[in-house]
């Protein structure tokens, strides 16, 4: 096969199992937050692109951007020392020139990325079209530790209304880091509490806090794939970076976002992150992503998917879909963002104290995960709910597996009668045993 028609089969597979996301995705409202340091970046093009193909798709999309690396370069030049206190600036009349100097000029510059983007389009079709407007009002952040931050502000209402009305008939929403006051005066905000205040107003599927650093990392410097808010608070306790990001993903979860996205915005990096299951960022949600429940018959599809490459090699025995749905009841699963990605049943023996645990299957890209050991943990726990004294396998090819749990080897007769008597002496398979305490 040549380079060519690998690439194509590529996408091809690709596009497949984007399919799902994109339909979930259309109609839903992202706030996504872009660093000024973003909007100078080499790469911003591709990530216009890439934020150009999510309205395309019916996303309704709210950018929030930053514009701090550009202020501080307009200060540098007008020989303005900034002055802090703690995380705020003080933000005086002749900073504040500065500052509605360079938001503007990165506005333009994100305006016209988007432009250039939609400059190839079907004949026929209008470029994407991107609108903003005074939709936040402000309030003077105050005196911090006897200072007057001046013309620093904090967010006091969102018009959540007229964005979603400008949602209805553009495709993108802009929103700069400026407020205004009933008065007229006009005061910076900060960026990134700014898209936490938007997308909790618009009730927002998500919030993506878009950087040039990776999500969260462990101490080990492994990417934390997925977070509730409550361990989110504990990673914002211990010294480190995101602690901002970290502060508003907790806020935003608390207050009704579904999902708050950590992601480096390399390229690509968004489209990985939005259109696969696994993603590439530090996911924060109330719901959490992997899940373990009692399987359904809407689970019934997913786990045929799942045992029938077992079925062919012949590690599992076959059952038809009839036969799963009529033993559903018998079966866990393990979902991932809306994908089955693990099965297991368990067939109770009432009379003789013993369970069966049948047709564990995890598909081949999780198993490095611990879903199999987990599921069969739940498996276990369920027979001594059901007051069994022990649970046994049969099995072709996992009687490792299985040992490593504590399942010894023993003859047939020791299964329950009724059991034995399906016994197939054609598979040979082996029958492990494990005494539950």
């Amino acid at each position: 096969m040549s380079t060519s028609q690998t690439d194509e089969t590529s996408f091809v597979h690709w596009m497949r199992d984007a399919s799902p996301y994109i339909r979930a995705h259309r109609g839903h409202t992202f706030v996504v937050h872009l660093g000024g340091e973003l909007v100078a970046d080499p790469l911003f093009p591709q990530l216009v692109q890439d934020l150009t193909l999510l309205a395309g798709i019916g996303v309704r999309l709210v950018v929030v951007h930053g514009s701090q690396p550009q202020v501080s370069a307009r200060l540098a030049a007008a020989n303005l020392e900034p002055r802090f206190v703690g995380s705020g600036r003080v933000t005086t009349a002749e900073v504040l020139a500065r500052v509605k100097d360079a938001t503007a000029a990165v506005r333009f510059d994100i305006e016209s990325q988007f432009s250039h983007a939609t400059r190839v389009r079907p004949l026929g079709t209008t470029p994407l079209r991107i609108n903003g407007g005074n939709y936040v009002m402000a309030r003077p952040a105050g005196v911090v530790d006897g200072i007057d931050l001046e013309f620093t502000g904090d967010v006091r209402r969102i018009d959540g209304r007229a964005i979603s009305q400008q949602l209805d008939i553009v495709d993108v929403v802009l929103i700069s880091p400026l407020g205004y006051s009933p008065t007229g005066e006009t005061f910076s905000l900060d960026a990134l509490d700014l898209a936490s205040a938007v997308a909790i107003e618009l009730h927002a599927n998500k919030l993506i806090l878009l950087s040039r650093e990776a999500g969260l990392l462990d101490a080990q410097g492994a990417l934390v794939r997925e977070l509730t808010p409550r361990e989110a608070r504990e990673y914002q306790r211990r010294e480190g970076s995101h602690q901002q990001e970290l502060a508003n993903a907790v806020r935003a979860c608390q207050s009704g976002v579904e999902r708050v996205h950590l992601l480096d915005a390399g390229d690509g990096a968004l489209l990985l992150e939005l259109f696969t299951r696994d993603g590439v960022g530090t996911l924060i949600s109330n719901a959490p992503f992997d899940q373990l429940r009692q399987a359904t018959i809407e689970d019934v599809g997913g786990i045929v998917q799942l045992i029938e490459p077992l079925e062919a090699t012949g590690a599992l025995v076959k059952r038809s879909r009839e036969k799963l749905e009529t033993e559903i009841e018998h079966f866990m699963v393990v979902v991932r963002d809306g994908a089955t990605v693990a099965c297991g049943a368990l067939y109770p023996f009432v009379a003789d104290r013993c369970g069966e645990i049948a047709c564990v299957a995890v598909e081949p890209a999780y198993r490095q995960f611990g879903f199999g050991k987990t599921l069969l943990a739940a498996l276990e726990q369920r027979a001594v709910t059901l007051k069994l004294e022990a649970v046994f396998a049969l099995t072709t090819q996992a009687k490792h597996w299985f040992q490593e749990y504590g399942y010894v080897a023993v003859e047939l007769e020791r299964l329950p009668s009724a059991r034995q008597a399906l016994y197939n002496f054609q598979r040979n398979s082996q029958v492990l045993l494990k005494e539950l305490n």
